[in-house]
C-alpha cells in the first residue's frame, strides 16, 4: 500500500525529532570528568611553580627561541609577523562570539535546546573564568622580548589560549553530537585542539605572553571545554 502525503510528512517530523534528542558525546561521562580534572591539576602546578619563579628562566628562554639574536626581531621572513597576528585574530573577541553565537543559532533550528544551552553556558562561563584568573594572579607580561601587536592586561594565563581551547574544543564536541559516527566527532575535536594550540603559540612569537601562560590558558581552557563534554555525556544517558 503506497503512503499519502501525510504520512511521508508525519515520518519525516518524527525523524527530525528523534535526530534532535540524540546526543552523540564523544567522551564518556566519566572520562570527561577525569580529564577534566586531570587538566585543572596540571594547571594548579603550573601556578604553584609560576608563583614560586621557578622556571622564569625557562619562561624567558622561550620567548627567545622565536626571536634572531640580531636585535631580537621574529624569525623567519618578513610576513611571519603578520601571519602570526592573523593566527592570534583566529581568537579575537568579535570572532569568537560570531562563532559562538552562528553555532548556537544553528542547534537551535536543529532543535537542538539542550546542545545550544551547553555551548552558550560553557563559553560565556568560561570567558569569566579566565578573566579572574588573570586577575588572580596578576602577573606582568614579558618585557625582554617587543610585542609585536598591543596588548593590555595581565599575563598568566593567557586569556587567548584559554578562550581559544574553551571556544574551539566545546564546539567541536558539541557540533560532534550532530553526526553518529565516531570518526567525524574525533576529527572535528582534533581541529579544534589544532586551531587553539596555533593560537597559543602565536602569543609567545608576538612576545605578549611566556610560554607559562599559554600552557596553563590551553590547559585551563581545555578542562574547562571537557566540563561541556561531561554536560552532554548526562544529556545523552537521560535521553537514551
Amino acid at each position: 500500500m503506497l503512503n499519502s502525503p501525510q504520512d511521508h510528512h508525519a515520518a519525516a517530523g518524527e525523524s527530525l525529532k528523534t535526530d534532535a534528542s540524540c546526543c552523540h558525546a564523544l567522551l564518556s561521562l566519566r572520562a570527561a570528568l577525569i580529564c577534566a580534572t586531570l587538566c585543572w591539576m596540571v594547571f594548579a602546578v603550573l601556578a604553584g611553580l609560576m608563583l614560586s619563579g621557578r622556571y622564569a628562566d625557562l619562561d624567558n628562554l622561550g620567548l627567545l627561541l622565536f626571536r634572531s639574536s640580531v636585535g631580537l626581531e621574529l624569525r623567519g621572513p618578513s610576513w611571519a609577523a603578520d601571519m602570526t597576528r592573523d593566527i592570534t585574530a583566529l581568537d579575537g573577541v568579535m570572532l569568537r562570539h560570531l562563532l559562538a553565537a552562528s553555532a548556537v543559532a544553528m542547534l537551535l533550528l536543529f532543535g537542538m535546546r539542550r546542545q545550544a544551552a551547553i555551548l552558550f553556558v560553557t563559553i560565556s562561563s568560561g570567558w569569566m573564568i579566565g578573566a579572574l584568573l588573570k586577575l588572580g594572579f596578576a602577573r606582568p607580561r614579558p618585557t625582554n622580548v617587543s610585542h609585536l601587536m598591543g596588548v593590555e592586561g595581565y599575563s598568566f594565563p593567557s586569556g587567548h589560549s584559554f578562550n581559544a581551547a574553551v571556544v574551539y574544543i566545546s564546539l567541536a564536541v558539541v557540533l560532534g553530537t550532530l553526526s553518529p559516527r565516531a570518526n567525524v566527532r574525533r576529527a572535528l575535536v582534533a581541529t579544534g585542539i589544532a586551531i587553539s594550540i596555533l593560537v597559543s603559540l602565536s602569543r609567545v612569537m608576538l612576545g605578549v605572553h611566556y610560554p607559562s601562560d599559554v600552557l596553563a590558558g590551553w590547559i585551563a581552557g581545555a578542562g574547562w571545554a571537557l566540563l561541556a563534554s561531561a554536560w552532554l555525556s548526562m544529556v545523552s544517558i537521560r535521553s537514551s
